[in-house]
C-alpha cells in the first residue's frame, strides 16, 4: 500500500510538471510589443530623472560675483565609527578563526590560517561597500 501511494504521488508530480501550453504567434507578438513599450517607458523615466538631477546640480553651483563666491564652502565632515572594511575584516577574522579551529585538528594552526583568510576576505568585501557609499576613494 505504501509503495502504491508513493508511485501515485511520483506519477502525479511528474504529470503536473508537464506543461503542454504553447502560446500562439499572435500572443507572442503581443507580448513582444508590450515588452518594447515598457522598455520605452523606462527609458523616458530615466531621462526625466537625469534632467531633474542636472537641474539640481546647476542650482547647487556657486555664483561668482567680483571673483568671490556667494555660497559658503561646507565644512568637511569627519566620519565617525568603523568603516565597512574594518568591520568586514574583524567579522571575517573571527569567523575564519572559528572555522579553522573546527576544520583543522591542530586548533592553533587552523585558527590562525582561518583568521588570516577570513580577515582578508572580509576586508575586500567591506572595501567594496565603502567604495559604493563613497567613504573610500
Amino acid at each position: 500500500m505504501k509503495k502504491l501511494i508513493g508511485i501515485i504521488l511520483i506519477a502525479a508530480s511528474l504529470a503536473a510538471c508537464n506543461n503542454k501550453y504553447k502560446a500562439s504567434s499572435d500572443e507572442r507578438a503581443d507580448s513582444i510589443k508590450m515588452m518594447k513599450d515598457s522598455l520605452k517607458l523606462d527609458s523616458f523615466k530615466r531621462a526625466e530623472v537625469a534632467k531633474t538631477e542636472a537641474k539640481k546640480e546647476a542650482a547647487a553651483r556657486p555664483v561668482i560675483v567680483n571673483h568671490y563666491s556667494t555660497t559658503q564652502a561646507a565644512p568637511v565632515e569627519h566620519r565617525k565609527g568603523w568603516s565597512s572594511a574594518a568591520k568586514g575584516a574583524v567579522i571575517g577574522g573571527v569567523a575564519g578563526a572559528g572555522a579553522g579551529a573546527l576544520i583543522d585538528k591542530k586548533t592553533g594552526r587552523g585558527a590562525i590560517v582561518g583568521a588570516a583568510a577570513g580577515a582578508g576576505a572580509g576586508y575586500l568585501i567591506g572595501r567594496g561597500k565603502d567604495k559604493k557609499t563613497g567613504r573610500a576613494n
